[in-house]
């Protein structure tokens, strides 16, 4: 098997095309595929599905750019060490999130991070659904719970909080509710039960049993709004909601509904310099917002 080869492999799968990679290597994008197709031949299997959307690896592509990416930090550490100079961090990071956390946290801190590492790009999936890491779907996974069990690296990110919600228009014209029981009277905004794939989101029942809704939604980006907008109450993250001058929390004492985030990377990748950088990256920034959770 041929490093330059491999080399060249790794570019298409950063860049998304044969063409970027070429475009990336500074070679024409013919050669690209004339490597890509004898990396094949040496591995006996296709690495890399093209389509008019560009490039994406197959099943075996994945494993094989794992492998080839240990092997370009390999190189890059002996020529750094050799050289005298630090190893540079560069390359795709994909991050899988909640909803909430990627939008209102990590999204804001890329500005910070790019211009940090440039070299690195993260790709942000930010919604309310697992994410498999052994499936290779995400390099990193922030999860509302820990995983039980794989070849996973699992560290506490951070506690954080959810309460109760309303605007501040909704409650001067209708008053804020004096206890739980009066919840069954008001308009409440929550998630479409049915397609709720964590467990930790399941808390309607521990705070209004029974109680009506007036809107839900598989977005808590939706629910807010729908709150903001003198709806009705609902359960919001306290990190988000607090920021929000239009909404006040109610029933404090009474509805205070705590959960953790865990920050989750695969044990063979967590070592890359591309990850590693984003994993530190992100522990600093929740340890310096740790009063906002």
């Amino acid at each position: 098997m041929n490093w330059d080869d491999l080399r060249i492999f790794l570019a298409i799968s950063r860049s998304g095309g044969l063409t970027q990679a070429g475009a990336r290597l500074k070679i024409d994008h013919t050669t690209v595929a004339r490597r890509l197709g004898a990396l094949e031949a040496a591995v006996g299997a296709r690495l890399v599905v093209r389509s008019p959307r560009g490039a994406r690896l197959t099943e075996a592509g994945a494993a094989l750019a794992l492998h080839a990416e240990r092997i370009e930090t390999e190189v890059m550490s002996a020529g750094a060490r050799l050289g005298g100079t630090d190893l540079k961090p560069a390359g795709v990071v994909r991050l899988a999130t909640p909803e909430v956390f990627g939008a209102n946290f990590v999204a804001p801190a890329m500005r910070a991070l790019h211009d940090l590492r440039p070299e690195i790009q993260v790709e942000l999936i930010a919604q309310s659904r697992a994410v498999s890491l052994t499936k290779r779907e995400a390099d990193l996974a922030i999860t509302l719970s820990r995983p039980p069990r794989g070849r996973l690296h699992v560290q506490k990110l951070t506690p954080y909080r959810l309460g109760l919600y309303a605007s501040r228009d909704y409650l001067a014209e209708y008053g804020a509710p004096t206890g739980l029981e009066e919840l069954r009277t008001r308009p409440l905004v929550w998630f479409i039960d049915e397609m709720i794939d964590i467990p930790e989101l399941r808390y309607f029942d521990q705070i209004a049993a029974g109680a009506r809704t007036a809107f839900r939604s598989t977005s808590i980006a939706a629910q807010h709004a729908a709150v903001a907008a003198g709806l009705g109450l609902g359960v919001l993250h306290c990190y988000v909601a607090d920021q929000d001058p239009s909404l006040e929390r109610v029933l404090a004492d009474a509805v205070t509904i705590e959960r953790t985030y865990w920050l989750v990377s695969h044990s063979d990748e967590r070592h890359l310099p591309r990850v590693r950088t984003v994993i530190e990256f992100l522990q600093e920034q929740v340890r310096g917002a740790r009063e906002r959770f």
